[in-house]
């Protein structure tokens, strides 16, 4: 901050919390009236929040209407919207002003307090909107659209498909089968010969019945990274509700959310129901929302629990790849778990997006030593996910 103005030019900026959310329900609400609104334009506006003087009404205007109009045909809905959502009212000539008391109150916000961090946690226990600002829900429809639907376009909890999806996965990790083979008596997957031979010779060579072998099942094991940096906002109460319904359908499965630092959540998950485990959470919230580190959290995990991976662990990182550290010690931290680990699955959300590509330092930092690179940005990516962990 500088003579009162906040200053926003930093690399490293994570934007208020207030205005993250209002920025989230303004993309929601122009999606709906028709503007072509992804997902990675959402996180583009966000990180332009850091490249603005957001107490300029005019720098915000103009840093949103580039992110999300694409023609002139855009603007009047732009505008109209724009209004609504950032507190604007004509003139006295009947001109549209930009953005007045609303825009002043959040950034007096995020010059005056620290970022709560906890505010997510909140916000993400809620079924709508509990600031009483404008919050346009999407109609009703079919199962099919719904499992298509970008979770950036949800509102409410989606916690009871959710669990299903993961119940089915936990299953499919159940019965992940191994190099070994164990006996199946008289029925399974493979004819045993040798057995079959050697109990035939023990009765005089009579025909006996033919007794079959499968393979053991595999006690895989699942260690989840989960970004819960601002950037990864719009996405992160629904990725928060299936790492709880896997960590209550599967039992070795290890938790860790990072934003600026790594933080084991694996307890707080198995308490009681997902609201409880959510206030839990928020006890100890603090880097919620905040920047992105990638890198430095990785390598903390890799310090200090880096041990209780081996071949038999499945990592699974969820993040946008947004990372303001440096790159090298993101691809340093990848490779030492890669080492370690039987398989690493990278899911983005923003790779839902058919024109995105991972052209950020972190992700190319990360992507030599990941073994998958997946989508997660709706429900029928999380059912894909149940297919990537069994192979």
């Amino acid at each position: 901050m500088r003579n009162g103005v906040l200053q926003t030019g930093d690399a490293h900026y994570a934007p208020p919390r207030d205005i993250v959310s209002t920025l989230t329900g303004f993309a929601r609400a122009l999606r709906q009236r028709g503007l072509l609104v992804t997902p990675a334009e959402a996180v583009t506006a966000t990180r332009s929040l850091g490249l603005v003087d957001i107490s300029d009404r005019r720098e915000l205007y103009l840093a949103l209407r580039s992110v999300f109009t694409s023609q002139p045909q855009d603007y009047a809905v732009f505008d109209e919207l724009f209004a609504a959502w950032w507190d604007v009212a004509p003139n006295e000539r009947g001109e549209r002003q930009l953005p007045g008391p609303k825009l002043d109150r959040l950034v007096r916000g995020s010059v005056t307090a620290p970022l709560q961090s906890t505010a997510s946690l909140q916000r993400w226990g809620q079924t709508g909107d509990a600031d009483g600002e404008p919050f346009l829900v999407p109609g009703k429809s079919d199962r099919d659209s719904a499992v298509a639907r970008d979770f950036s376009a949800y509102v409410g909890d989606e916690l009871g498909e959710i669990t299903r999806i993961a119940r089915r996965i936990a299953r499919r990790l159940a019965r992940r089968p191994s190099r070994r083979w164990q006996f199946a008596g008289t029925r399974g997957g493979r004819v045993d010969m040798r057995r079959t031979v050697r109990r035939s010779l023990a009765t005089g060579g009579d025909a006996a019945a033919l007794l079959f072998r499968q393979r053991k099942p595999r006690k895989t094991r699942l260690t989840a990274l989960c970004d819960v940096s601002g950037s990864m906002d719009i996405y992160g109460g629904f990725l928060l509700q299936f790492l709880y319904a896997l960590q209550n359908s599967f039992a070795r499965v290890e938790t860790f959310a990072f934003s600026t630092r790594l933080r084991r959540i694996t307890d707080e998950l198995q308490t009681g129901s997902y609201r409880d485990a959510l206030a839990q959470l928020a006890r100890g919230g603090r880097g919620w929302s905040g920047g992105t580190r990638i890198g430095a959290s990785l390598a903390e995990f890799s310090a200090d629990w880096l041990g209780t991976v081996d071949r038999r662990t499945i990592v699974i990182i969820l993040s946008d790849g947004w990372d303001t550290g440096e790159p090298e010690i993101l691809s340093d931290a990848m490779r030492e778990i890669r080492a370690r680990a039987g398989k690493v699955i990278w899911l983005n959300p923003l790779l839902g997006n058919p024109s995105y590509q991972p052209l950020t330092r972190g992700m190319q930092a990360a992507l030599p030593h990941v073994d998958i690179f997946a989508p997660v940005h709706n429900l029928a990516s999380l059912e894909q996910l149940g297919s990537l962990l069994s192979l």
